[in-house]
């Protein structure tokens, strides 16, 4: 069975809490020893950048291969909602409440898009609805670690792709910042160092996405993510090579990736449906919601279609597993599925009709195998 994610020692939730500790925020504790005298960090986040990855194709990133680190733990599910959710309020999902992809939302008939922050209907139905009855600010109240940030007087800056300046996400989990949208490798670049400047104390947060996207497409042997990942890693050795003096990088992911080879197709196989509500998270990693009393039956049957490529897990055992952190509030918990299941191979639970550019997807991510969930944090210095 998987171990849980290392929360409060070594976990991507650890990351901003232990820098904003080496700016002497007040408060905040050096969880990870980073043990830093920077006074302007910035923190680049690649998306899907796994430490197994890295280590294995050390070849095409020599530049981060490089650099001092340790290798961390992403939270449960390993996605990009989630995680990026642990990383910007500094806590486990069972704490901040935004644990899957796909997720249950007590009193509302279909399920909330955490990413995209839109609804998706229960069926076989594709249509996604705008989200506008949940104001990101109520639904995760704690305050962010940029918020604690700026709160202890240290300039804040977010370098990132412009659809995520006002999304849901950020305004949930990410909110507290100076925006400034990035448009290129280049801009990227000149936008961290210009915002690293800004101040006599500054944190900023980068986000690189394509490394995920192209391993979605074309899977993570192919040539194309090996190209993304030499891409990658001139972007890190371009940040660090103009580092101000008393500046630092840190460079980590939300998760890491494998290739789907076996999927199991949920909307072409009726014992898999039945007594099911709703299907969330991803297919790596899924929330099922049954019907009343279908519980333990609906647990029987996909023990049955899946074998042991799958674990299958009640809502309880898996906190009680630590999987979504120490600590998980009642909201947290009545958000996560009445069964968990999470890939232990190379399979993936698909839906063909209600997920297909999901369902088409090579590469993917959720569960807690080491390929999926070890992710690096490699640090450099001006």
């Amino acid at each position: 069975m998987f171990d849980a994610p290392r929360y409060g020692t070594g976990s991507l939730s650890d990351v901003l809490p232990s820098v904003l500790a080496c700016l002497d925020v007040p408060g905040e504790q050096d969880r990870l020893d980073l043990d830093l005298t920077a006074t302007r960090v910035c923190v680049l986040l690649v998306d899907g950048l796994g430490a197994e990855l890295l280590a294995r194709h050390a070849d095409m990133a020599p530049f981060l291969s490089s650099l001092a680190g340790r290798p961390l733990t992403t939270g449960f599910p390993s996605t990009t909602a989630t995680s990026l959710s642990s990383f910007g309020i500094g806590a486990p999902p069972g704490e901040h409440g935004i644990v899957g992809y796909l997720m249950n939302v007590p009193g509302h008939d279909r399920l909330m898009n955490a990413l995209r922050w839109q609804w998706q209907d229960r069926g076989h139905d594709p249509v996604r609805d705008l989200l506008t009855d949940l104001v990101p600010e109520q639904f995760q109240p704690r305050p962010t670690a940029f918020e604690r940030a700026s709160a202890a007087g240290i300039r804040v800056g977010q370098v990132a792709p412009m659809y995520q300046a006002t999304s849901g996400l950020t305004r949930a989990a990410l909110r507290g910042n100076e925006f400034r949208p990035s448009f290129s490798f280049g801009d990227l670049v000149d936008g961290v160092i210009t915002a690293l400047r800004a101040g006599e104390r500054s944190l900023v947060y980068a986000y690189h996405g394509e490394l995920d996207t192209t391993g979605h497409v074309r899977g993570t042997a192919s040539d194309a993510w090996l190209l993304e990942l030499a891409h990658v890693d001139r972007l890190a050795a371009a940040i660090a090579e103009r580092l101000p003096a008393g500046a630092a990088l840190l460079v980590t992911a939300d998760h890491g990736m494998v290739d789907i080879t076996s999927p199991v197709d949920f909307d072409t196989h009726p014992e898999l449906r039945a007594g099911v509500r709703s299907l969330g998270g991803d297919a790596r990693a899924r929330h099922v919601y049954t019907e009343e009393g279908a519980t333990a039956d609906v647990a029987a049957a996909w023990r049955t279609v899946l074998g042991d490529d799958f674990a299958v897990l009640g809502r309880e055992e898996v906190i009680a597993r630590g999987w979504f952190g120490p600590l998980v509030t009642p909201a947290a918990a009545a958000r996560i599925g009445d069964l968990v299941v999470a890939a232990r191979g190379e399979g993936g639970v698909i839906r063909s009709v209600a997920e297909p550019l999901e369902a088409a997807m090579v590469g993917h991510h959720g569960s807690l195998t080491t390929a999926e969930s070890e992710i690096p944090l490699r640090i450099a210095t001006g």
